[in-house]
């Protein structure tokens, strides 16, 4: 059976009609678009396979094709969206996964049983905890101390959310023993780039190298608020001029640590700035500010947050302001399984028949829980524009029809040949 996108597309169509309005993609977990939306998968699970899917503790709904072994490759990815998001973002990899079964079961029966999931929450768009669903599987997440507390904007908390869909924070828990149950030897998700670097190489699919690392940490820098005319600048302490400079020194630091590969790439943001007293005849007394730094390689990664510690305190010292850390989230590396890569670059090479371009994944993805406990390998499609989380994200047609088709052939040589070796 030749590679084909046609279905697949048709379904991310579908999907895009169903769920979509005026500001984008309306598919946020635990709402009632994310359920019409699930309920719709369903119904085609259902009608078009035969098969009645399962949902765990955690709220990731599980579709099963049996194969000749109850080994098992999972194939996932999410179909929850952001507010006001895009088209193709974690839905490509669950409908691209729902026409792999569908291509299987025609086939007759697969060597290994194949598990489709689409998982709970990977966005955290409403209570900010991404990846929920397969922290939970995977074994990453302590249900009550991390989600107990969370409170989304219109102040109902994510344990009353839960409980509209069915889900307790205890049975987060037994998410783990689900996942360990299903005795899988491989875990493959396809997804849209999110951003500019495919487009800017003019290719349209590539091997992901993994998840980069992540620090990210709240600093805060205290001085003395003043009167904006009574303060002389020589004897000021300024808070947000110190986070100002704090700033340009982390753009230098992901400028002198990136390489000229994509592998080498890494990168360093401050997203949030919160200045006190905040109005226009008043010197700043404190300032915090976000970093943001992510690096593919953990050493790199380590040496970054040691320079940026050390440019917080220039500045502060250069401002005559204090200056302290609060950490936000540590995430380390997560490079893909090796074996997996090269499935996926034999795959663009039968399909595109060129360069193989390979890259780094700074988002996270489903994908990055998975690798610590299975191997696990990600296909990349353009995104043009190469942005994401918006209403305009798009991959061009011919782009998203490689792509498919090269998961596709990544599926079939992964249940031919990673048993091997595996079993």
């Amino acid at each position: 059976m030749k590679p084909d996108s046609t279905r697949v597309i048709a379904d991310l169509k579908e999907l895009a009609a169903l769920t979509t309005d005026e500001r984008g993609a309306q598919r946020v977990a635990w709402g009632p678009v994310w359920r019409k939306t699930r309920e719709w998968f369903t119904a085609k699970l259902k009608n078009e396979l035969g098969l009645v899917p399962t949902r765990d503790g955690a709220g990731n709904l599980w579709a099963t094709l049996p194969g000749k072994s109850t080994k098992s490759l999972v194939l996932g990815s999410h179909l929850d969206s952001v507010p006001g998001g895009g088209w193709l973002d974690g839905c490509l990899g669950v409908l691209a996964g729902l026409d792999v079964l569908r291509r299987e079961k025609a086939k007759g029966t697969p060597p290994l049983t194949i598990h489709l999931v689409d998982w709970a929450d990977e966005e955290g768009a409403r209570f900010g905890r991404s990846l929920m669903g397969s922290a939970a599987s995977a074994g990453a997440l302590d249900a009550h101390a991390e989600l107990a507390n969370l409170v989304d904007r219109n102040g109902i908390k994510l344990p009353d959310a839960l409980k509209e869909n069915g889900i307790t924070l205890d049975g987060m828990g037994t998410a783990k023993k689900y996942f360990e149950g299903l005795d899988a030897l491989a875990y493959l998700e396809l997804h849209i780039e999110q951003g500019p670097v495919l487009e800017s190489m003019k290719k349209p699919v590539a091997v992901v190298l993994g998840t980069m690392g992540v620090e990210r940490h709240t600093l805060k820098f205290i001085g003395q608020a003043a009167h904006s005319g009574a303060a002389p600048i020589h004897l000021r302490k300024d808070a947000f001029l110190a986070a100002a400079e704090f700033a340009l020194a982390c753009r230098a630091i992901s400028v002198k640590y990136s390489g000229k590969t994509p592998r080498t790439r890494v990168v360093a943001t401050c997203g949030v700035v919160k200045v006190e007293p905040n109005f226009v005849t008043a010197v700043p007394g404190s300032t915090e500010i976000s970093i943001d730094l992510r690096a593919l390689d953990g050493k790199v990664l380590k040496k970054m947050l040691a320079d940026s510690k050390k440019a917080s305190q220039v500045a502060a010292k250069k401002h005559l302001v204090k200056v302290q850390w609060s950490p936000l989230l540590h995430i380390t590396p997560r490079p893909f399984d090796p074996t997996l890569m090269g499935f996926i670059r034999e795959s663009i090479a039968d399909v595109v028949r060129g360069d193989v371009p390979e890259i780094p994944s700074g988002p996270l993805h489903d994908a990055a829980e998975m690798q610590a406990v299975v191997p696990t390998a990600m296909v990349f499609a353009m995104s043009s524009p190469g942005i994401s989380h918006t209403k305009i994200e798009d991959t061009p047609l011919p782009a998203l029809d490689k792509s498919i088709r090269v998961f596709q052939l990544t599926v079939e040589r992964t249940l031919a040949q990673f048993p091997k070796g595996h079993a």
